[in-house]
């Protein structure tokens, strides 16, 4: 733990690991993002890519740059902050590693919410607040339902997973009762996908990062990482404890509905972001700062990889950070298996 001192006895602590692990998974996001900018029908190298984000390239340069693909790499940043905020909130208030909004249930409500939406044959402005709906309304429900003189973090995880499960099951009926067109679009929207994202998709999530980061990682990081010692310790030190689980989980279940409707119900984010940025950083607590910049590595490289796996053909993000998140998952319950805390 290293200290800068400032005049009038303000000082600042930080940890150099900590600090390089967020400025090289942030410098990864930047280098992948002019990649990914460069990719496509009309491929760009780097240069070309850096001369039309700075306004000296030409009409088409600039057209194809800064009004295509730029909405969809700022979207794919944001979503995969959000998502490793999120999930390290989860994880921290919960105390499991295995605490995300996929496997707790708010995923699978943003996509009821969702596909009522579809249902009812809704616009894709009307599906992206009916996924926000569903999400909060989960987050709610679970939480009023867990809810017995406090919130407890085992009551928390088993009515999640049971609320996952139930509102996975009223999602495949959802989806046979829509039109077929309808359907096939929820379907890629349920995959998780960038294809096609703009600026109206970016603005709501930056917005809602741009108030909820500081709060949460300025304002509460200490608290939380208090609270991670144990809910009377951190009492005895000053902290309200179910003011602060109930305020740090409707963070984290907006941002978790915000990314879901912006992108769709991206898997695994949520889930590995944080538990890479703890194995990158070696430091205790939730790493929030870090969580965030390897979210938004994790997802655009996902991206950038999506449309290059496939000739000729992009597939959805939620394809490929499925495939990372699984083998991953395993990989942790093992470790857990190993250590016998299951």
């Amino acid at each position: 733990m290293s200290t800068i001192r400032f005049g009038d006895g303000w000082s600042l602590r930080y940890r150099p690991r900590a600090l390089a692990a967020g400025a090289g998974c942030s410098l990864l996001a930047l280098l992948v993002s002019v990649l990914s900018l460069g990719s496509g029908d009309y491929p760009m190298s780097p240069a070309e890519v850096v001369r039309a984000l700075t306004g000296g390239g030409s009409p088409a340069e600039d057209f194809i740059v800064n009004q295509l693909r730029l909405p969809r790499v700022v979207t794919a940043l944001l979503v995969g902050a959000a998502l490793a905020l999120a999930g390290a909130l989860f994880q921290s208030l919960v105390r499991n590693p295995l605490g995300s909004p996929d496997v707790l249930g708010f995923t699978q409500g943003a996509a009821a919410g969702a596909l009522l939406v579809v249902v009812a044959g809704g616009s894709s402005l009307a599906l992206a607040v009916g996924a926000v709906i569903g999400g909060v309304v989960t987050g709610a429900a679970v939480c009023a339902l867990a809810w017995r003189g406090g919130l407890h973090s085992g009551r928390l995880v088993l009515i999640g997973i049971g609320t996952a499960a139930i509102l996975t099951g009223v999602n495949g009926y959802l989806l046979t009762r829509a039109r077929l067109m309808d359907a096939a679009r929820a379907v890629l929207w349920l995959t998780g996908s960038l294809d096609g994202r703009g600026w109206g998709d970016a603005i709501p999530l930056l917005g809602a990062l741009g108030v909820l980061g500081p709060l949460v990682v300025l304002g509460c990081g200490r608290a939380l990482r208090t609270l991670e010692l144990g809910d009377d310790a951190a009492a005895a030190l000053g902290v309200r404890v179910e003011r602060l689980r109930l305020g740090l989980l409707a963070a984290a279940v907006l941002l978790a509905s915000l990314a879901a409707a912006a992108a769709g119900p991206v898997s695994f984010v949520a889930l590995t972001a944080p538990q890479l940025a703890k194995r990158l950083t070696r430091a205790p607590g939730p790493n929030l700062l870090a969580a965030m910049c390897t979210g938004a590595a994790l997802l655009i490289t996902a991206d950038w990889a999506a449309q290059q796996l496939v000739s000729g053909h992009q597939l959805p993000v939620g394809v490929v950070t499925g495939l990372l998140g699984g083998g991953y998952l395993v990989w942790l319950l093992a470790g857990e298996r190993r250590a016998g805390r299951i």
